[in-house]
């Protein structure tokens, strides 16, 4: 089997819909399982809902009627007749989530956000599935949460490997397109979990695992994986193939290529993973498999944005040991900060970190009573794989460089902008 994904992207309007539809049309769909996200910011629009609902808002039914009026209106542009039976299962679905909104007791907000959010893929996969059928396509509609079976850690479920691959391989028709839903799995009350981030890509990986299905193909609305980020990088190129390992140290240091949680599983399995472009899916894309070298050898170019450089020092002057060390990174784990580069020396330790949370200002507080603390903020952290002399020197013109470190394939350049 294959299994396909489709993002919240490729299906957000009528025309993402009937676009899938072609995709599959142009390179078959018999012996496939699609994985697909919530349409478009659907998402958002139930973390708005779940916002409204712990804050007792008024706005409440108003939002929820937002996520209604755009999937309806989805509906219209795809169905003709109003008395398709689709009609009524989604709004069946919607029913069942408002049932929740009033009759929930639980103060747990993780597991509220489930709950809610899973809504999400479920309308999408149920209308996805209808216009399928209405276009003569038989399709099997799957709810993912009676196959992928998870611990009760809402918002980052671990999956439960040997129970929902006996699910899977037992109960996922053959000869047929499957349909089910990203992102979200089922512990062993029956309460919806989500599977945390780039959630999607993992069910496909997990399907594709337990079905020993032939590939994966993640489509995008880009034409594969490129070298670079081509919002911040003219001439951006297209990367043909990559192999696991290489992924994961993209991935790793922070680019948005595939999250490595979703390579494990293909690559104990030595599964192929294709990016391809769901508006021109005949091109080749990339292909992420075993061993295979990057091609063509380029330069990879990862940006990450407003970092804070952060320099310790003894107040003493003595060494910054290892019990310092523990302890520095015992506190970034306290206050959720992200660290993305170390570097030390005998007397100070610098490192580069994502304060998501805006929880800096506190850790600041806590360190300076221990260490003198200098540190830059709004910097830019620029990771180059197998990066050569006129690379390094591209991303350092008219910038100022803090620090740069480098080790045999990549190099780490933190930056401020020329005034």
């Amino acid at each position: 089997m294959r299994v396909f994904k489709f993002g919240g992207a490729s299906v957000k309007d009528a025309e993402g819909i009937k676009n899938v539809y072609d995709v599959l049309q142009k390179v078959g769909y018999e012996d496939v399982l699609l994985v697909v996200s919530a349409m478009g910011k659907t998402t958002n629009a139930l973390e708005l809902v779940i916002k409204d609902y712990f804050d007792k808002s008024p706005s409440l039914q108003s939002s929820v009627q937002e996520v209604k009026k755009y999937h309806n209106q989805i509906l219209l542009d795809l169905f003709e007749d109003e008395n398709h039976e689709v009609f009524q299962a989604v709004n069946n679905q919607f029913t069942e989530l408002e049932y929740f909104l009033s009759h929930n007791k639980s103060p747990n907000y993780n597991f509220v956000y489930d709950q809610i959010v899973s809504y999400g893929e479920l309308i999408s996969t149920t209308v996805l599935s209808h216009f399928m059928t209405f276009m003569g396509i038989q399709t099997q509609w799957i709810d993912v949460r009676n196959f992928v079976k998870t611990n009760a850690n809402y918002r980052d479920a671990e999956v439960d490997w040997e129970l929902t691959q006996k699910n899977i391989a037992n109960n996922v028709k053959r000869k047929t397109l499957n349909i089910t839903q990203g992102f979200l799995g089922s512990d062993e009350n029956g309460f919806t979990t989500t599977l945390g981030r780039e959630g999607s890509d993992y069910t496909a990986a997990i399907f594709a695992y337990c079905l020993n299905a032939e590939s994966v193909t993640i489509w995008k609305d880009v034409p594969g994986v490129m070298n670079a980020d081509p919002r911040y990088f003219e001439n951006a190129s297209l990367l043909n193939q990559i192999s696991y390992r290489e992924a994961i140290e993209l991935a790793f240091y922070g680019a948005t290529v595939i999250h490595p949680k979703t390579l494990q599983p293909l690559q104990k399995k030595e599964i192929p993973l294709y990016v391809k472009s769901f508006i021109n899916p005949l091109l080749k894309g990339t292909v992420v498999s075993k061993g295979m070298a990057l091609e063509p050898y380029l330069p990879c170019f990862i940006v990450k944005r407003d970092q804070t450089l952060i320099s310790l020092s003894s107040i003493d002057f003595s060494f910054i040991m290892e019990e310092h060390i523990s302890e520095i990174f015992a506190l970034f784990h306290e206050f959720k900060i992200k660290v993305n580069l170390i570097q030390n020396s005998a007397i100070s330790f610098s490192v580069c970190v994502e304060d998501k949370f805006g929880n800096f200002q506190d850790l600041n507080a806590v360190l300076s009573k221990k260490f003198k603390v200098d540190y830059n903020e709004h910097v830019t952290l620029y990771t180059i794989r197998h990066f050569n002399d006129q690379a390094a020197e591209m991303v350092e013109k008219d910038k100022t460089v803090i620090l740069k470190q480098v080790s045999t394939e990549t190099m780490q350049i933190i930056t401020s902008e020329k005034q």
